[in-house]
């Protein structure tokens, strides 16, 4: 009889032990899919991460608008690596006949500042989720190709050419992906558009290697504008999406507020 009910006592024992973890899990969930409402992305974050293996649409969601919102966080390196793109171009169109030496010091000077951009405001973000780990990666290509050009002074016009042409098509791709993990309203298409841009004027490069310096120049030019627009808007719209998540965080909190302590539970 001792040894029946003992086995009767284990499941019991098990039962409750499974009821305490999906009662944390369903914990973790509640506050990771009310955490953006009170304008805290960070523990959104933080509960979908110890929530553990439950896959719930909500929770992915949470999780995916708490990373757009840390994102946004960083709209102004955005924004600055726009406005140096669309500087850099323009020195580049109002000066063509530009010598090649000059071009590189000018291109290699461009990389490194955009690639520190990229890096900095990919590790402000990354440091919450993975998802934004390939803005740190472009922001490596863009230091490789600056010190290529840096560390290779008797570079041919073509072998500029051949560098710029794999630059552009490997950071557009990694752009292109990253643009898929930004939410519409936060501006995946023109994050999207700055990685189509830049493949494509990879892709012009490598069927037209035997440009001369002047038309080199001037394409480079022309792209640095179309891309440093691409991204001053996307700083704009980042900045917009943040601006409009700090107005509604303090009623989204306020109105949530006297539901948790009946929601949350126990």
């Amino acid at each position: 009889m001792w040894k029946l009910a003992k086995k009767e006592r284990l499941p019991r024992v098990i039962g409750g032990i499974m009821s305490a973890e999906s009662k944390s899990r369903a914990r973790h969930a509640f506050h990771a899919v009310n955490g953006l409402a009170t304008g805290s992305p960070k523990e959104a974050i933080m509960a979908t991460a110890a929530s553990g293996k439950v896959n719930s649409p909500a929770l992915e969601q949470a999780r995916s608008d708490a990373l757009n919102e840390i994102l946004a966080e960083s709209w102004w390196l955005v924004g600055l690596r726009g406005i140096l793109g669309i500087i850099f171009g323009l020195i580049c169109l109002l000066n063509p006949t530009l010598a090649v030496q000059v071009f590189v010091i000018l291109f290699a000077a461009y990389m490194f500042v955009d690639g520190v951009f990229a890096i900095f405001s990919g590790i402000k973000a990354a440091r919450n989720g993975e998802r934004w780990g390939l803005f740190i990666v472009e922001g490596v290509v863009d230091l490789a190709a600056g010190a290529v050009a840096v560390l290779w002074p008797a570079i041919t016009l073509v072998a500029l050419v051949w560098v710029i042409a794999v630059w552009a098509i490997v950071s557009g791709a990694l752009m292109l992906g990253a643009a898929f993990g930004l939410n519409l309203n936060h501006g995946r298409w023109w994050l999207a558009l700055g990685g189509i841009a830049s493949i494509i004027f990879g892709i012009l490069l490598v069927i037209e290697p035997l440009i001369g310096a002047v038309v080199l120049t001037m394409w480079v030019g022309a792209y640095a504008i179309v891309f440093g627009v691409f991204l001053l808007v996307l700083g704009f719209q980042l900045h917009s999406r943040r601006e409009e998540h700090k107005r509604k965080a303090p009623t989204a909190a306020a109105a949530k507020k006297p539901d948790r302590a009946r929601s949350a539970p126990a």
